[in-house]
Parts: structure tokens; sequence; C-alpha cells
């Protein structure tokens, strides 16, 4: 009984992917980038997937900045340079197309007709390096801050010159690459372009482990010597703390003059994992369980995410007031929201409004028991809208069209029960 049940849900879910991942759009390399050095770590072109506008989103452009962590020594480098991560030759030709990135209505309502571009990353530093000497014995190229100049000129002479709006995102790495990258992108387009910038769990909290070590510090050290980064990291950050410390967006975000809004997890699951209690501080495994699944953890392991939980608060709420920035911290245990269509915009995205989170459980339970029908498209969105609930999609939108500010701050895990909790298995994204 309980293997029909996990192959029935594998089932809905893969048929959920399929209806919304329709749409795969065609890899483009940037192959005149290598004359100036832009290029992957393995020395190959860097990459682009376009998906054109159409209608009122012709002049509108989205870029997504793929994320995948960093390298912060040779040795994890040249291991990184033989993956798509590393080497635009192990890219896949076609990507899905979904969420943010989506061309239907109804399950991107705000972006769906806009040109949409998923920038490929390749070189292990969030877009920052630039070293010009290369090691004949490794083949490392340490080059992310040119491969993001190039894509960004090939963009602009396909169209995005002529924007009308323009939103760069990113996701975890991509996420903090949107943030750190987000004024001189606004400084690449026209002054009447109207200019936004959304980072999707890329708000690194510069903390420490449960051993009492800053092992995050050491290891952002460690990347952005490796690679260069120093020159090409937010000068109104450089200027007053040493280069590693402006890979934090704590000590970035509050000089960035472009509107920025931040979407992060308050139990951000890579940060768990990876900042919290990376393995060097749990030698033994007693955090494992909990890592892959945050039901399984001891009322002691909750405790200390609690604690994490105020501290990154307290770092967001520690940038200042702003009539510009926006904010969407939910109590999820998860990683990147705006590339999961669930997360993104359906039947039961996460919501914040705690005064009508109850309401909008019983809505969602409705739905899944066929009490009542909602048509996932607008009616969905207006039935949210009627609710006053706020979905990422809709929250996101709002901000970016300038509808309604929105900064919201969720209440403590367990209170959310929208909230879709991301369940590892031990062979999922090992740790840094």
């Amino acid at each position: 009984m309980f293997k029909l049940k996990q192959w029935l849900i594998y089932l809905v879910y893969s048929l959920v992917i399929m209806n919304t991942e329709g749409l795969f759009v065609n890899i483009t390399f940037v192959r005149n980038a290598v004359a100036k050095g832009a290029v992957c770590l393995d020395g190959s072109p860097p990459a682009y997937h376009l998906d054109r506008g159409s209608g009122t989103g012709i002049n509108s452009w989205l870029i997504q900045l793929e994320g995948g962590g960093w390298c912060n020594n040779v040795t994890n480098c040249v291991s990184r340079m033989h993956t798509r991560l590393g080497s635009s030759k192990k890219m896949v030709e076609n990507l899905a197309f979904s969420a943010i990135l989506s061309n239907k209505k109804q399950y991107n309502p705000d972006f769906y007709n806009w040109n949409r571009v998923k920038v490929r990353y390749c070189d292990g530093a969030s877009f920052t390096g630039d070293v010009e000497a290369v090691n004949p014995a490794t083949n490392l190229h340490f080059r992310g801050a040119r491969v993001w100049l190039a894509v960004m000129q090939e963009l602009l002479a396909k169209g995005m010159i002529n924007a009308e709006n323009a939103v760069l995102s990113g996701c975890s790495a991509g996420g903090l690459a949107s943030l750190m990258h987000c004024d001189s992108f606004r400084a690449l387009l026209p002054m009447g372009t109207k200019v936004k910038c959304l980072s999707d769990a890329g708000f690194f909290l510069n903390t420490r482990d449960v051993s009492g070590v800053r092992y995050i510090k050491t290891y952002f050290e460690d990347v952005v010597t490796l690679h260069g980064s120093a020159k090409n990291l937010p000068r109104s950050c450089t200027s007053r703390l040493t280069p590693a410390m402006c890979f934090f967006p704590q000590y970035v975000a509050r000089q960035i003059r472009t509107p920025l809004f931040i979407l992060n997890a308050a139990y951000d699951s890579w940060q768990i994992k990876n900042i919290l209690a990376p393995r060097a501080a749990d030698p033994y495994g007693k955090w494992q369980s909990c890592q892959l699944d945050i039901k399984n953890c001891h009322p002691s392991q909750i405790k200390v995410m609690q604690d994490f939980r105020l501290e990154f608060l307290s770092a967001v709420i520690g940038l200042g007031r702003s009539s510009s920035r926006g904010m969407f911290i939910d109590s999820c245990y998860t990683h990147c929201q705006t590339e999961t269509q669930t997360s993104w915009f359906w039947q039961d995205s996460p919501i914040l409004n705690r005064t009508v989170q109850k309401k909008a459980n019983i809505l969602q339970i409705l739905v899944k028991q066929n009490v009542i029908r909602i048509n996932v498209t607008l009616c969905f969105h207006d039935s949210l809208f009627l609710l006053n609930l706020q979905t990422i999609a809709k929250a996101v939108g709002d901000w970016v069209y300038d509808r309604t500010l929105f900064q919201k701050i969720d209440c403590p895990y367990p209170c959310n029960p929208t909230c879709h909790h991301r369940v590892f298995t031990p062979l999922d994204a090992p740790p840094i």
C-alpha cells in the first residue's frame, strides 16, 4: 500500500512537471566571447537560453541567473569544469522553462509574455572572477565577470537595449549574483528603463556553524582569492570591508540603489546543510537526518534552527527601511522558490499573510478534495486576491508593476501550513 501511494504521488508530480514544463528553449553559445577571454572554467564559451516576448511584453526583459554553488580551490574547480557548472560543452541543448520562466499566463501571470532569459552558470564564483593567467597544468579559467559582461552585451544587441522594463533575477549562487550585479545591470540600460532586481535564496548569512566556527566566511575568502573577485565586487562594500565580507548580502544590500526584492526561506535548506551544520562541523552525522527532512529534527536541533532564523531576520531587518525594497521571507524548509512551479504559482503555493493563512489552508484543502473547483488560471489568482493572500508570484508581480509594495516576514516554523518543505535523500547535492 505504501509503495502504491508513493507511485501515485510520483505519477501526479510527473504529470504536473510535464504540463508546466512544456516549453523547451534552445541554447545559444556566445562564441565571440572566447576572443575576449570570457569563458567557462574549461575555456568553453558562455551560454544562455532566450525565449522571445510578445504582445505587451515585447519590450520587457527578465534575466534569470542560474545557481549552483561555488568552487573554492583548484581541486574542486577541476572537478567542476567537467560538469555543466564549469563547461558549456556539458550543458543540455534544450532547457525546460517553467515557473518564473513559463510562457503560460496560468503559470506565470505577470511575466509569461516577457523576453525571458536563463543565463547559464559555469564560472564557479557568481560571475565575479577575473584572473588573466591560466595554469597550463589545469587549464582553469577564472573569468566569471567577463562572462557576465559578454552575455549582457549580446542581450543588449538582441533588443534589451530597448527595454521598457528589465528584471535581473537569480536563484542561490545566481541570486547572490543578481544582488551583487544589480547596480551594474542598471548602468547597462538606458535611463528610461525601469530596472529592478530579485534575489531568490541568495541571502547567505555570515554566521557560526554548530561547532562555533565561521566556516562559510573562510569558504568565501577562498572563493574570492582564487577567482580574483575583489575588483568586481560592489565598491560601496569593498571600500569599507574586506572583499570576502562583500560576498555576504547583509553587508552589500543596503547600499544597492536599484530596487531590490529579497525572496528567501528563513530556514533555507542549503544554508542549514552547508552554513549552519556543514560536514566539517558535524563529523558524526548527527544532523544528517534532520537536514534530509525537517520533520526528523530533534527539539534541540529545531531550537538551533530557530536561533538561525532570528539571526537571519536580524540581518535582513538590519538593512533598514526602504520604500523600494520588496521582501518575502517564509518559514519553509526549502531553497529556490522562483524556479519551481509549485512554489512560484500553483493551487497550494506557499502564501504569506498570517491573519488569513488558516483561510488559505481551508481553501486549498477544499480544492484538493474537489469540494469546490477553482481554475488554476486567473480564477485562482483572483481568489487569492479576494482573500488577501500572497503567493510568491503575486508578491513579486505586484512589486515589479508598482501595484503594491510587499514586505512580509513569516511566523516561525511550523506555523505556515502552506509551506512545501523539501525532503532530500542522502544522494542529493553533496555538501560543499
